[in-house]
């Protein structure tokens, strides 16, 4: 009796956790943000690798006025903490590391001026999902030149 009323407790457990998941095979973010050099816009793709695990790719573009601009590509994985703290679905939360080459271009020579190469960050961040397909979110990471914030959408495919 005591074993079968831990393995339908365990069934139960592990269906309530993968019921929480707040990770999908594939979702797509776009959206703008802040950084201490321009105005970065921004587009990516998760992929669900792991009930709470995701991997991604995300293209950016800032521009600052008389300097030039940066091109960023860029790689992320993320632990979503939905499941381990029981977090109501339509919300998600995440943090992780991010890799990325920035390419800089310049209008001008001037003394801040940066060479391109490969960053690493953290970042933290969240989404709200009014439904099933469509969400917004927000990121914060710091750590090199992809610091700041981002504010967009998440279409969930």
């Amino acid at each position: 009796m005591k074993k079968s009323f831990l393995t339908i407790l365990l069934v139960v457990f592990a269906t309530m956790m993968y019921s929480q998941s707040p990770v999908v095979k594939t979702q797509f973010n776009a959206g703008v943000g802040i950084s201490s050099w321009g105005l970065p816009v921004y587009v990516g793709v998760d992929f669900g690798v792991h009930q709470d695990i995701t991997v991604g790719a995300e293209l950016s573009f800032r521009t600052r006025s008389n300097y030039g601009s940066v091109i960023g590509i860029s790689g992320n994985a993320n632990y979503h903490f939905n499941t381990i703290l029981n977090i109501p679905s339509p919300w998600d939360f995440y943090a992780g590391l991010n890799i990325g080459y920035l390419i800089w271009n310049y209008d001008n020579q001037y003394v801040g001026a940066h060479a391109s190469g490969f960053g690493i960050q953290g970042q933290i961040g969240g989404r709200y999902f009014f439904s099933d397909k469509f969400g917004i979110n927000l990121e914060f990471g710091g750590g090199n030149a992809f610091s700041g914030g981002k504010l967009g959408v998440t279409f969930r495919l």
